[in-house]
Parts: C-alpha cells; sequence; structure tokens
C-alpha cells in the first residue's frame, strides 16, 4: 500500500514539472525579444518604418515588433 502511494506522488509530481516545463517553454517563445534591429527587420523581409509612431517593423518575420 505505501509503495502504491509513493508512486502514485512520484508519478503527479512529474506530470506537474512536465507541465510546467511546457508553459515556461511557451512563455518563452511567445515573449521573445520585443525589439529588433533595422537590419534583422530587413534581413527578416520587413521593412523599418521608424517615421510611424512606435518604429515597427512592417511586414516579414518580425511584422509588428519595435525597431531598437
Amino acid at each position: 500500500m505505501r509503495i502504491r502511494r509513493i508512486l502514485a506522488a512520484v508519478i503527479a509530481t512529474a506530470a506537474l514539472a512536465g507541465l510546467g516545463l511546457t508553459g515556461a517553454a511557451t512563455a518563452t517563445a511567445q515573449g521573445g525579444p520585443s525589439y529588433v534591429t533595422p537590419s534583422q527587420c530587413r534581413q527578416g523581409g520587413g521593412e523599418p518604418r521608424i517615421d510611424l509612431p512606435g518604429n515597427p517593423c512592417v511586414g516579414g518575420e518580425f511584422d509588428g515588433q519595435t525597431v531598437d
């Protein structure tokens, strides 16, 4: 009986840890760098528009991110 409870606790802990790691990876992917350089914007197929409010990268891979 005691072994079953310990095994259940270990499995539950491992499952929760796995969910936590998945959430952390998702947060990192979504919350990546919010600023790109003008050259990164161009290499991604966009155009840095520092003349617009917020200095966005328009188009391409970094569309909408701030150009720094």
